[in-house]
């Protein structure tokens, strides 16, 4: 019977992986009904097996003369898309001509071609047979199709043996008209030639983005694809023509590069019996009609497969079979039925073998040539699956991929106890959150519900929901407090965000060294450019300095949506990591104790805008047990939300609230500065420490007199530091100079931040007689003068005051520090890095300034400490500010205890006219007594 089992076997193996194709990405009942077309296409098949060759031209005639009629009706009667009319309507049926034309036009054109005719009568009729149908294609227009219809009238003018001098002035004609060609296309034909010319997978839009996504799906697919998987659905949807001209990609999407190559397998299979079949005809008519089919057929393949891979154009033609259409199948079918008929009569009437010269030519190399590019084809698919894959597939999860950010936890800041000074608001009862809607995920059943817990009417939250974009993300239903915003958890498309708010148990007491939190600013961010929109940071104080630590790590709720947007299902949830604690060296019953020492201070005096601050700090490593500010602020007050007008009342209270003055204000030092000159001495010698030298009441300089603060007698350094004797050290900074106080001051840190770790540290100020010249000042004597008791051109924060007080003390200049470690309870605490401390250059000299401290305090100006039993030693100072009204002052003391092994240095400063309750040195024995009952934990 000469029955071609291996091509219908290749040809049923194609219909039904189209068929399988269809059924996951339209449905079962398109597949069916693509089915029956398809049966109906076999049954054709079958029919046209068992026809006679003889009958050829006849069948050549009819399909060409009704594919033509219907080509010209097409205008007339047909449907429209993308800006072409290709198709007519029959009942509820379309029907596309040009599919038709392809075997009418081979039918006619291999008749005429396979004649006995002179070789210019077959190609002038096969020429003008073949003008019609690609004429009427090219007025849909169709461009597809007329192309392929192009290949197969020159192809089988090859195939046919018509001499070169006939072929090769079309080939020149066409060549000619070609770029003439591009003025027909439509502007979608040239978005898919200008995407292929640009690169197709570069290009961001149209076709480009069509293979794209045709790339994605095939290296998304596996061996085995992932055909039921929930992600592979909303995967496919991003496919556009999934079952037409990207079904190839769907199909290794869905069941896997096996069954691509299976499907390739096929292809080339049937366009080798194809091929076979032409070389078995016993007429020229059907040996023509075999090969020409062999050409259409893998012309189709390899257009398909090559734009599916973004190797060719993708010119809008379908896979054979395996694409959506029923025209198509039904016609592929039939003419696949006609060709193994011409073998089955080839096979029985071998003795009637047409002879060799009307026998096609290069059929073979036409085939074999289909089959090198289709291996080609497979070996690229591969490729970009094991070398592009994991690329690949990442975009295709991140295309479908819309997140919405969780906001981490914020870390907690604590004293060096454990004590709370700062934690987020969510983890008191103070804490809300927000309730968060996805409009397109919320079930229309549960809204009744939803609207019952938000304490709304149902109307109102439908409407909310029916009002936002399908593409919304995130729709704020209400705030409400935390215990309640629980309640909402498991409601599908319903989100409950904490709200990032901070609580500051300790209220003023610490609001300007804590600092605050809130939307970063345009700064922040440029610093940082991985902060997200509307990040909330640290702004101001160790909320700013510990950002990092502090705000963690942000998680994310993602959905997977659909090409337009609209969220189609809850997706991944990435938990956020909540910032680390910061374990601060602060002690809070002492910050507490300084704190009210200081507000004490300043309520004994009239002056609203006055400030104080205090300091302690252990000298041996620079931790800071204490940093009172005030006045001072509320951190509460900044939320977020920010309270606005609270806010701005806070700001408009005199003294600068939101300063942290221990830090961020520099005054003069006064006679505490006496400790630097005197240090100046020690290394420079101008007078011996232990030389005593008079004094008096005043000390004049080139007509100059300047006073001391009540006359006294002669005195050596030590008694002079005990009794802060202005006149002594006037006389010893006239011999000194100003370079070696100022080389002395360098040494000990005046001048310069002390490293301390919070932002908007002030250097304070010393000036010298370059930086005043270069102010375009002057630097006389008399300010070499003043500048040995602390005025002049100085200025320091108590910090620095307390820094060059420890490393008098000590003979080591440390840097103050609030961070001690960072870490979790459940995980343990990382101690920071401690910066080493710097050796004073002259610290073996150091000894007659420590007894004139110990001397202050057993009998000097300090005398008042001597009720602390902590073997304190001690420097006051009173210092004039132009700031300030005639009868106020800077008023200090600086003491470090137990002299002889300091474990504690505390700095007062206090503004007023520091008599009676206004005093420095009270704030310092407040200190020093809650150092002594309560001495710190390790």
């Amino acid at each position: 019977m000469a029955f071609d089992v291996v091509a219908v076997l290749a040809t049923l193996v194609l219909v039904v992986a189209g068929l399988a194709n269809l059924a996951v990405v339209d449905g079962v009942d398109t597949a069916v009904r693509q089915a029956i077309i398809a049966g109906g296409g076999l049954v054709l098949l079958a029919l046209f097996w068992r026809v006679r060759v003889g009958l050829l031209g006849v069948l050549g005639v009819v399909s060409y003369c009704l594919a033509v009629v219907l080509l010209a009706a097409v205008p007339l009667v047909g449907l429209s898309a993308n800006g072409a009319t290709r198709w007519i309507a029959v009942g509820g049926f379309t029907f596309q001509p040009s599919e038709l034309a392809k075997v009418g036009m081979l039918l006619v054109v291999a008749g005429v071609l396979g004649s006995g005719r002179p070789a210019w009568q077959r190609f002038m009729g096969a020429l003008l047979l073949a003008a019609v149908p690609i004429v009427l294609t090219v007025l849909q227009p169709d461009l597809s199709t007329t192309t392929l219809l192009v290949v197969v009238a020159v192809a089988l003018l090859v195939i046919g043996r018509v001499p070169a001098r006939f072929v090769l002035p079309v080939f020149a004609g066409a060549a000619v008209a070609a770029p003439l060609a591009v003025g027909l296309l439509r502007p979608y034909q040239v978005e898919r030639l200008g995407s292929f010319l640009a690169g197709s997978a570069e290009s961001p839009a149209g076709s480009g983005w069509a293979v794209a996504q045709a790339r994605i799906a095939l290296a998304s697919g596996g061996p085995f694809g992932r055909a039921g998987n929930p992600l592979t659905d909303i995967l496919e949807r991003y496919l556009p023509e999934r079952d037409t001209d990207l079904a190839p990609a769907s199909l290794v999407l869905q069941f896997g590069m096996i069954a691509g190559v299976l499907v390739l397998l096929a292809a080339v299979v049937l366009v080798w019996r194809l091929a076979v079949a032409s070389r078995t005809s016993r007429t020229a008519h059907g040996a023509l009609l075999a090969g020409g089919l062999a050409v259409l057929f893998g012309a189709e393949v390899v257009v398909s497969v090559g734009g599916n891979l973004g190797l060719l154009p993708l010119a809008g033609v379908p896979f054979p079979l395996v694409s959506y259409g029923g025209t198509a199948v039904v016609v592929h079918l039939a003419a696949i039925g006609v060709v193994l008929g011409v073998r089955r009569d080839g096979a029985r009437r071998v003795l009637w073998a047409a002879p060799e010269r009307l026998r096609p030519r290069l059929v073979r190399v036409a085939a074999l040539g289909v089959t090198a590019l289709l291996v080609t084809f497979g070996a690229f698919g591969y490729r970009l699956e094991a070398v592009q894959g994991p690329a690949l597939m990442a975009a295709g999860q991140e295309q479908m991929t819309r997140c919405v950010r969780t906001l981490a936890p914020r870390g907690e800041i604590t004293d060096r106890n454990g004590a709370v000074l700062a934690m987020d608001a969510a983890g008191t009862d103070a804490g809300t959150a927000k309730i968060e809607a996805v409009p397109a995920l919320v079930r229309p059943n549960e809204v009744d519900r939803l609207a019952g817990l938000l304490g709304r009417p149902a109307a109102d939250v439908r409407a909310a929901l029916d009002a936002a974009p399908d593409t919304t993300l995130s729709l704020e239903l209400g705030d409400l407090p935390l215990a309640q915003a629980r309640a909402f958890t498991g409601i599908v498309g319903v989100r409950v965000e904490a709200d990032p708010r901070r609580s500051y148990p300790t209220g003023d007491l610490l609001g300007p060294l804590l600092g605050y939190t809130g939307i970063a600013t345009e700064a922040q961010t440029q610093q940082n450019p991985t902060l997200a929109p509307g990040a909330v940071v640290g702004r101001a104080g160790l909320e700013a300095s510990y950002d990092a630590v502090l705000r963690g790590i942000d998680g994310e709720q993602c959905y997977w949506v659909s090409p337009a947007g609209v969220p189609i299902a809850v997706g991944t949830h990435r938990d956020p990591v909540p910032g680390a604690n910061l374990r601060t060296a602060l002690d809070l019953p002492l910050q507490r104790k300084l704190t009210d020492s200081v507000r004490a201070s300043l309520s004994a005096q009239h002056n609203p805008n006055a400030v104080g601050a205090a300091v302690a700090m252990d000298p041996r490593d620079g931790q800071v047990l204490a940093m009172a500010s005030l006045p001072s602020y509320d951190n509460n007050l900044y939320g977020p939300p920010v309270d606005g007008a609270a806010l701005q009342a806070a700001e408009a209270q005199p003294g600068h609230p939101t300063l942290e003055h221990a830090s961020q204000v520099a005054v003069p030092p006064g006679s505490t500065f006496k400790l630097v000159v005197a240090s100046a001495n020690v290394v420079h010698g101008a007078i011996p420490p232990n030389q005593v030298v008079p004094t008096g009441a005043s000390f004049t300089l080139a007509g100059h007199t300047f006073d001391n603060w009540k006359p006294m007698g002669p005195m050596d350094m030590p008694q002079a530091i005990a009794w802060s004797n202005d006149v002594y050290f006037y006389r010893l900074a006239a011999l000194l100079g100003p370079d070696p106080i100022i080389e002395a001051a360098h040494a000990l840190g005046v001048g310069s931040a002390t490293g301390i770790d919070l932002p908007g540290e002030s250097a304070g100020y010393l000036g010298t007689p370059d930086t005043i010249a270069g102010d375009g000042g002057h630097w006389y004597g008399g300010t070499t003068v003043i500048l040995g008791i602390g005025q002049g051109p100085l200025q320091v924060t108590p910090l620095q005051n307390a820094r060059w007080t420890a490393a008098v003390a000590t003979g080591q200049l440390v840097t103050p520090r609030l961070g001690l470690a960072v870490g979790t309870p459940e995980g343990g605490f990382t101690a920071l890095p401690v910066p080493p401390p710097v050796p004073v250059p002259f610290a073996d000299k150091l000894g007659p300034i420590r007894d004139g401290m110990r001397a202050a305090v057993h009998g000097g100006t300090a005398a008042s400490l001597s009720t602390v039993p902590l073997d304190p030693g001690a420097k006051t100072g009173t210092a004039q500010d132009g700031s300030l009204s005639g009868d106020e002052y800077d008023n200090w003391t600086s003491a470090a205890a137990p002299l002889g092994a300091p474990t504690v240095v505390m700095t007062g400063l206090v503004q007023g006219p520091g008599k009676g309750g206004n005093s420095a040195s009270r704030i310092v024995i407040d200190g020093l007594q809650q150092y002594q009952a309560a001495p710190p934990a390790p």
